[in-house]
């Protein structure tokens, strides 16, 4: 499981011209689901995500987490995270899990999140969407399941 995690002052998911999702101030995590990805997988990336410290303190310092400070959460699917470009010129897919396979885990990961975050939001799986946000730092964390240890 990958996932590209963002500290946001806000972010929203549009899907045919109509707003699905949006939140204020916390993360947006576009999260792609690897082949053989597992519960245990999804749970350290959920609690990876949470408890983050990429906050600002009182004094200035990255030191809190999206729990700390009430922040909201968009989770937004992404299978192009799996993407292999190191042959040729048009990437491999085949890292990505099957889109039944992809669809549970993502589920499983949101719900896990929303056990503890204030608001959690979600995109549309397998749509077409038009995601912006405003990128607060910007702070920008690469996490992946396979490099944990």
């Amino acid at each position: 499981m990958r996932s590209v995690v963002q500290r946001v002052k806000s972010a929203a998911v549009d899907v045919g011209g109509s707003r699905v999702s949006s939140i204020g101030p916390g993360l947006l995590v576009l999260l792609g689901v690897r082949n053989g990805d597992t519960a245990a997988d999804l749970e350290w990336m959920a609690e990876k995500v949470l408890n983050l410290r990429i906050f600002d303190d009182a004094q200035g310092t990255m030191n809190l987490s999206v729990l700390d400070v009430a922040g909201a959460v968009l989770v937004v699917s992404q299978f192009t995270l799996l993407a292999d470009s190191r042959k040729g010129r048009r990437p491999s897919y085949l890292e990505a899990a099957p889109p039944d396979e992809a669809r549970r885990i993502y589920e499983a990961f949101c719900d896990h999140v929303a056990l503890s975050a204030r608001e959690l939001q979600r995109g549309v799986f397998q749509a077409m969407m038009d995601v912006s946000l405003i990128n607060d730092g910007p702070v920008t964390i690469l996490l992946d399941s396979e490099k944990k240890f």
